[in-house]
């Protein structure tokens, strides 16, 4: 084997490892995204609930009042 088959297998090797990195980082990225949302959503969820719940209190203030 040749110095020039050494680095042209060099090189397939690191471009191989290269998009394997990029793939898995592509994964981690979507993974945290979907988390993100799922988290979001919740947030939006309890908001909701507090801001009804507190909605409720103050009506049942005004007719006590």
């Amino acid at each position: 084997m040749g110095m020039k088959d050494q680095f042209q297998d060099k090189a397939q090797q690191l471009k191989e490892q290269a998009r394997q990195a990029a793939d898995k980082a592509k994964g981690q990225a979507s993974e945290r995204a979907t988390k993100g949302r799922e988290r979001s959503d919740e947030e939006t969820r309890r908001a909701r609930q507090e801001a009804e719940d507190r909605m409720d209190l103050d009506m049942d203030q005004d007719r006590g009042a």
